[in-house]
């Protein structure tokens, strides 16, 4: 989606911002405030997710550092944060119990150290096949997964950081299964401690409220809501004296509160160092660390290749981030961090986006925010263990609430319901078992519903395309069958190779194929921004020949035919002008008009044999205009005029001929 709040292209020098040494001294000012704004938000968001996956908060931080300072200078992506991330909370704590840790959770013992080291070299091994991801070009895997399963694994994901975060902002220890959690929400609030819950709760409030006081006081914008959560919970823990350890009674209840609510940080400059952690690469023996190295690998670097086409689309430049450099460069990062006790990464949108607001040119803003941490963690580390859990819990609460917002539901319902089913199957799913079955069962669930509509097994991976030159600079890519999220990277390559490496201008044509999913639907639109970069011109032709499942712009479309409403109208002659204007006005892109007679049950009723000259209007329409139609019948003619009215469905082959909708043309 546009970036409202973002420098339009036009405002600006017509020159595109660069990321080399020049652009380093040109854009020196914006992109060292972006970078001071964005390390506001990353740190109290990289200690609170490194606390969510069971590692030492420091971690956290030594990952944003080295994705800053790395990524920078390997990655071409201008805009893009690197860090850790929300998205992979749950793989990474699952990791750590799966090795017998628990994270800070009754505090930091053995175990949780060497689950913590086991998981180092899990990480170092999955990054080591993003390495060899990105060098073998293979960036385009990230393709393959289906939009509506990708959405619903975020989705549960951000179910289960709520579920994991939600007893920590209360004071309450609480471990098991996502849904065991759950249940016992009534147990968790009924045990909260009253202090540590006062900072939770009134953290959480500030994220959801600060937003809107930003919207009304433009100034305080530019104080971003995590920041201001630290202000004021900071204050609160010294008030209620958390350095110390101490009890205290409240409603005849003895609650015990101490440091153990608070981060654990160095207690002297420079003590990060004493921190650095190295992998137990004997873990890697065992046969669950692949599982995990699985996990981090295909979850971490699709996130990662999302997030920065996300940005991409943010960027008021329109620069394109080359997704196997971009994915070298994580894998790198990744790899660097392992080795020194830090969280997986990814190129994460929240910080990117706020990135993009602040003002951000070129990815040495990235290098900036990572400078900031660093000095911050370095200098003044006690400072840092002043931070109450349960504020860090609150941010994550409201992170994962983002995730999984209603409106996600809403969006993918309006797409189909279809889309729907693939998207809650995804959810229930993950929530039930883990990401990686959840994201298969909503990628077979689709494979189903595909073969259903009428798509066959031999072109559920292969796409039939034929290719024609319609002259020296134009060609067509004549495509048959379906054209599928399963069939899209060889469909893709396709039009890469004849459009982009040959710059010819592209035709693509669907109307020969029996199934175009949503997924395909979104990627040609991606296709056409791509062309348009290039200067060349992208065209998708045969869409409004297939009938689509909603009325979304992106809903799957199939061969058939659809329904809608014919309204048949018998009124007096004189009525006939007023109602055709009112029917266009309504919609209608057409109607008919036939001079009858006829008696209706008034003049049956009262003996009147003579024939009333009397004129039929018939109006094919979608149903939207139909409904508009009645609404005006009802309202402005039946009150005054004798009118009979019938409607009954249909069946059209082309729906695009009855009615302005918006779901005609992916095509703009």
């Amino acid at each position: 989606m546009p970036n409202d709040s973002a420098t339009p292209k036009d405002k600006q020098s017509d020159e595109i911002p660069k990321g080399d040494m020049s652009g380093f001294v040109t854009y020196l000012k914006q992109d060292l405030l972006s970078g001071f704004l964005v390390f506001l938000i990353a740190l109290p968001l990289c200690l609170g997710i490194s606390l969510a996956c069971g590692y030492p908060p420091i971690a956290g931080i030594f990952t944003a550092i080295i994705g800053a300072i790395l990524t920078t200078f390997i990655s071409n992506s201008e805009l893009t944060i690197k860090g850790p991330a929300a998205g992979l909370i749950v793989i990474a704590i699952g990791c750590i119990e799966d090795f017998g840790g628990n994270g800070m959770d009754g505090g930091w013992d053995a175990a949780d150290i060497a689950a913590y080291q086991a998981a180092l070299a899990v990480g170092v091994a999955a990054a080591v096949l993003q390495i060899l991801f990105g060098l073998f070009r293979a960036g385009i895997l990230g393709e393959f997964f289906p939009l509506s399963a990708v959405h619903g694994m975020l989705a549960a994901i951000g179910v289960i950081i709520i579920i994991k975060q939600f007893p920590v902002a209360l004071g309450v220890s609480a471990k098991g299964e996502p849904l065991e959690m759950l249940q016992e929400f009534p147990k968790y609030v009924a045990e909260a401690n009253p202090a540590i819950a006062a900072i939770g709760v009134v953290s959480l409030l500030i994220m959801f409220l600060w937003p809107l006081v930003g919207k009304r006081f433009a100034f305080l914008k530019v104080i971003p809501s995590p920041m201001v959560v630290l202000l004021v919970a900071v204050p609160m823990g010294m008030g209620f004296d958390l350095l110390h350890e101490h009890s205290y009674v409240m409603q005849g209840h003895k609650y015990q509160i101490g440091d153990q609510f608070l981060v654990d940080m160095p207690d002297h400059v420079f003590g990060m160092f004493d921190r650095i952690t190295f992998p137990e690469f004997s873990a890697l023996r065992e046969m669950k660390a692949w599982k995990w190295v699985m996990m981090f690998f295909i979850i971490g670097t699709l996130e990662s290749v999302l997030s920065a086409k996300a940005v991409d689309l943010l960027d008021p430049w329109k620069r394109k981030t080359n997704m196997d450099r971009d994915v070298l460069a994580v894998g790198i990062a990744n790899l660097a961090a392992a080795f020194v006790g830090g969280l997986p990464m990814i190129s994460e949108i929240v910080r990117s986006r706020a990135n993009i607001d602040n003002g951000a040119r070129t990815r040495f803003a990235d290098l900036w925010h990572g400078f900031f941490l660093l000095l911050c963690v370095a200098l003044i580390p006690t400072v840092l263990h002043k931070i109450p859990l349960a504020a860090l819990a609150a941010m994550l609460v409201f992170t994962g609430y983002r995730l999984a917002h209603p409106k996600e539901f809403l969006h993918v319902f309006r797409v189909g319901k279809e889309q729907l089913a693939i998207f809650v199957t995804t959810l229930v799913v993950v929530l039930a078992t883990d990401l990686l079955v959840g994201v298969a069962a909503g990628i077979i669930l689709k494979m189903i519903i595909h073969m259903v509509n009428g798509v066959s097994l031999k072109s559920l991976f292969k796409p039939y395309l034929e290719v024609q030159e319609l002259d020296a600079k134009t060609s067509l890519i004549l495509a048959h069958e379906s054209a599928v999220f399963s069939n899209w990277i060889p469909f893709r390559k396709q039009i890469e190779q004849v459009g982009l490496v040959q710059h010819r201008n592209l035709i693509v044509d669907l109307s020969d194929t029996n199934l175009v999913d949503h997924s395909v639907i979104e990627k040609l639109e991606e296709m056409e921004r791509d062309f348009e970069r290039e200067g060349l011109t992208f065209e998708v032709r045969g869409l409004e020949t297939l009938q689509p499942f909603s009325l979304d712009a992106h809903a799957a479309r199939k061969r058939g035919l659809a329904s809608v409403r014919r309204i048949t109208i018998v009124a007096a002659e004189t009525l006939e002008r007023r109602l055709e204007e009112a029917f266009v006005q309504c919609g209608a892109t057409g109607f008919t008009v036939q001079p009858c007679s006829g008696a209706g049950r008034r003049q049956l009723e009262n003996g009147q044999t003579e024939l009333s000259d009397v004129v039929r209007i018939e109006v094919v329409a979608t149903p939207e205009v139909c409904e508009a139609i009645v609404l005006f019948l009802r309202n402005d003619i039946l009150p005054e005029h004798h009118v009979t009215a019938c409607v009954e469905t249909v069946s059209v082959v082309r729906v695009d001929h009855f009615g302005k909708t918006e779901n005609v043309n992916v095509h703009h």
